[in-house]
């Protein structure tokens, strides 16, 4: 009887410490930081020139004056209708994803409505205006890349732009394969939530002209942005 008690509480200690393991596990695991996104933004070697432009719509200053690293970051993108996963391609646009995490970093997407959604001839979901018109920007701009062979299929996240070297907040999520000119600096692929930018193209426009362009008929607003490396 009293090896049975003493295997019984030798038991009853071991799956404590167990608990007590997890729990310890659970309470520890911190989502990304601001501090810790910002530090990835002028790790690499690539010179980039950031250019003021017309007044911000939201004045957080400019990013670093060299590119990230030549690695793959992570932008877990949460909005009013789901998330939305993206890889950014930091080997072949550092200056564009440098400006991306710079911004994601100090809030500026926060509480920013996507301002346009096109559902005939091309089809894309427009965000990164805090003043949801499609005139904001964040008061510099700088130059394309990755545009030799550039294509746009479903998935392709890349930069809104009003001409060469025009780059600055915005940018759109391609939702269904759409033929652009290389005129767009594609720096980011959607891994997860294209079914969530597809249920809002779904729900279509409020475009009174019937050409598919418009602001979405579901209003969607970026709530918070992470940024981690993720290779």
């Amino acid at each position: 009887m009293a090896i049975t008690i003493a295997a019984a509480t030798v038991i009853a200690i071991v799956a404590v410490l167990l608990a007590v393991a997890l729990s310890s596990k659970k309470s520890t695991t911190k989502a990304p930081t601001a501090s810790a996104a910002l530090a990835l933004t002028g790790t690499g070697s690539t010179a980039c020139q950031y250019t003021t432009s017309s007044a911000a719509a939201k004045d957080v200053g400019k990013p670093p004056a060299k590119g990230v690293a030549p690695s793959t970051y992570q932008a877990v993108v949460t909005t009013s209708q789901g998330k939305v996963v993206i890889n950014l391609d930091g080997a072949k646009a550092p200056c564009t994803v440098n400006s991306f995490i710079y911004l994601a970093a100090k809030g500026y997407f926060d509480a920013t409505s996507c301002h346009r959604l096109t559902t005939s001839g091309i089809f894309v979901l427009q965000c990164g205006d805090p003043t949801g018109t499609g005139s904001g920007g964040p008061g510099y701009q700088f130059a394309d890349e990755n545009l030799n062979g550039a294509t746009y299929p479903a998935g392709t996240v890349a930069m809104a732009n009003a001409g060469p070297g025009t780059n600055g907040s915005q940018f759109f999520l391609v939702y269904n394969d759409t033929k652009l000119p290389p005129s767009y600096t594609p720096f980011g692929t959607i891994t997860s939530g294209l079914d969530v930018v597809k249920a809002i193209a779904a729900k279509g426009t409020d475009d009174s002209n019937g050409q598919g362009d418009g602001h979405p008929n579901v209003k969607v607003t970026i709530t918070s942005m992470g940024i981690t490396k993720a290779s």
